[in-house]
C-alpha cells in the first residue's frame, strides 16, 4: 500500500522486452542501494516488483496488462518517473490510500496558471466506477491530489509549487497522458450500491 506522497523522481535508464510481451525497466533512483529484491515500488502510480538491483539502479518488469492500462509503455529512456516505496507500518499517512493499481489513463486537456498554483484539467473515459468528488482524493502519476472540479469524465486539480518541483508534473504538457487511480473507498461504495440495487 502507498500514500501518494512521492519520495523521489527516478530516471528510466533502459527499457527492453523480456519474456513474451513483458517489458523490463531499469530505473536510476537515489535509494537504489537501500532496496531488496521482491520489494514493491510505485512507478507513476503503478506498483511493480524489484527483480534485480544494480549499483545505482534497479530493474522491474511490467506485464502487457500494466502497459495497456498505464502510460509506462510510452515512456522512453530518459523519462522521469515518480517513485514511492510502500508505506511503513510506523510511517505517517500524509496522502490517501493508494494501491498502486492504475485504473486508466487520462489526457491533460489544459493547464491554467493561477496566483500561487497551477490548475490541471484532465479528461478520461466515462465508466461508472471512475468516480471523483469535489474535495475528494485522486492519484495522478502516483501523486495524491485533491479534486477541485469533478464531472462524469473529467476533473481538475490544483498543484502547489512544491509538488510541481518535486514530481514529474513539471514536465507535463497539454495532450500528454497520465496514470489515474480513483479513490478505493469510492469504488467500494459504488460496488456496494450496485449490489443493493
Amino acid at each position: 500500500m502507498f500514500t501518494g506522497i512521492i519520495e523521489s523522481v527516478g530516471i528510466i535508464k533502459n527499457k527492453s522486452k523480456s519474456q513474451n510481451e513483458n517489458v523490463d525497466f531499469e530505473i536510476e533512483a537515489n535509494f537504489a542501494d537501500e532496496l531488496i529484491e521482491g520489494q514493491s515500488i510505485s512507478h507513476n502510480g503503478v506498483c511493480l516488483t524489484v527483480i534485480r538491483i544494480l549499483e545505482k539502479s534497479y530493474i522491474v518488469t511490467a506485464i502487457p496488462e500494466t502497459l495497456k492500462r498505464s502510460n509506462l509503455g510510452i515512456l522512453e529512456i530518459g523519462s522521469e518517473v515518480n517513485l514511492e516505496r510502500c508505506l511503513k507500518a510506523d510511517g505517517r499517512f500524509d496522502g490517501h490510500i493508494v494501491q498502486g493499481h492504475v485504473d486508466t489513463t487520462a489526457i491533460c486537456e489544459k493547464i491554467v496558471r493561477n496566483q500561487g498554483d497551477l490548475a490541471y484539467f484532465f479528461r478520461h473515459s466515462a465508466a461508472p466506477n471512475f468516480i471523483t468528488v469535489e474535495k475528494g482524493s485522486v492519484c495522478i502519476n502516483g501523486i495524491s491530489l485533491t479534486v477541485v472540479e469533478s464531472g462524469k469524465d473529467y476533473f481538475s486539480v490544483a498543484i502547489i509549487p512544491y509538488t510541481l518541483e518535486n514530481t514529474n508534473l513539471k514536465k507535463l504538457q497539454s495532450n500528454m497522458l497520465v496514470n489515474i487511480e480513483f479513490d478505493i473507498i469510492g469504488k467500494y461504495l459504488f460496488k456496494m450500491h450496485q449490489n443493493l440495487t
